[in-house]
């Protein structure tokens, strides 16, 4: 097998180093406390502590806020950790009604604390990107705020806008964004960088930069292509077209849509439901799961099936795995701890 190895340079000899290197890519990928079994990779990590001036609220419909006194001013992120049959699902509200959500620097500073707090904690199972504004989303960049801003500023601010987008497109859980309301520019952005997309059909989505002598800079003209083909993804942005959620359900932009409620939450409702029916997998096969589909995305099919072997041998020391097979044969539910 060694010299088959050698004689077909670049070929098994290769793969078979990659593969190693994936299944550690892996365990990096998946977080803190992760590690490859009878390595020497280390002791499992504890969770990172919250980020200062920031803190989770906790519980259900009615939120529990814990800001720094410059978030207090005009609590811009809500993070909620659901309960009871919820337990496991955050939501992230957005609350800048005043400026329809738009993208300030403070907004981003805080968004990227939420989301580098939550990326460590293995009690998260689902997270739900949302408004608490009605009729709104995001509207993207805080044009207000940009036109005060010097050119030399404008390029590392974008820059910021896009880390925290990839900082969100990179959490180890299923991400759903529910878009009830106006996802323009950088919100249809913040939207594409989640794993699951639903929205009202009174909702409306598009990447509009062009109209400003400018082009998506948070990831939009990577992932609108990744999510609908590459020629309809240059007709909207040439255009800076504007879809409804029917259009854009029509062209797979977005995977449910649903008619508005009374309420306005009926994109939230749905994202709800269907974070709900993800709750009882096994938190280990998620992660690994989503790891493997997002990284076979971007390689070759006979890389992504390496991709995929690397990743299905994460959960075969697991407990969760056996625990599975032990409720199948006692035939009852099983009773995942995510390790």
């Amino acid at each position: 097998m060694a010299a088959a190895a050698a004689a077909v340079p670049g070929t098994l000899g290769t793969l078979q180093a990659s593969r190693a290197r994936l299944v550690a890519s892996c365990c990096v990928r998946l977080g803190p406390g992760w590690r490859l079994p009878g390595s020497l990779m280390g002791p499992r990590v504890a969770p990172a502590i919250w980020a200062r001036g920031w803190a989770p609220a906790v519980g259900g419909s009615a939120p529990r806020r814990g800001y720094s006194s410059e978030v207090k001013m005009e609590e811009e992120l809500r993070v909620r950790y659901l309960e009871e049959e919820n337990r496991g699902i955050v939501v992230l509200g957005i609350n800048r009604a005043y400026a329809k959500n738009s993208f300030s620097k403070n907004l981003i500073k805080i968004l990227s604390k939420a989301v580098d707090a939550l990326k460590s904690d293995k009690k998260v199972r689902t997270i739900i990107v949302r408004s608490e504004v009605p009729g709104i989303f995001c509207a993207g960049a805080d044009l207000k705020e940009r036109v005060k801003m010097n050119p030399s500023e404008v390029g590392p601010f974008v820059s910021k806008i896009r880390a925290v987008i990839n900082e969100i497109a990179n959490l180890p859980v299923p991400t759903i964004a529910a878009i009830d309301g106006l996802a323009l520019g950088g919100g249809l952005e913040l939207a594409l960088a989640c794993d699951i997309r639903v929205a009202a059909s009174s909702a409306k989505m598009g990447l509009v930069e062009t109209k400003l002598a400018i082009i998506p800079g948070g990831g939009g003209t990577q992932r609108l292509p990744r999510a609908i083909g590459m020629s309809l993804a240059k007709e909207l942005i040439f255009s800076a077209r504007v879809l409804d959620g029917q259009e854009a359900k029509a062209v797979g932009l977005i995977s449910h849509v649903l008619e508005q409620n009374q309420e306005g939450d009926a994109a939230y409702r749905k994202a709800l439901d269907l974070a709900r029916e993800f709750l009882p997998q096994g938190p280990v096969a998620m992660r690994v799961a989503k790891l493997a589909i997002n990284q076979g995305m971007e390689v070759d099919l006979v890389t992504g099936l390496a991709i995929e072997e690397a990743c299905y041998a994460q959960t075969i020391p697991t407990k969760d795995r056996l625990e599975g097979l032990l409720a199948f044969k006692e035939k009852r539910s099983p009773r995942y701890k995510g390790e």
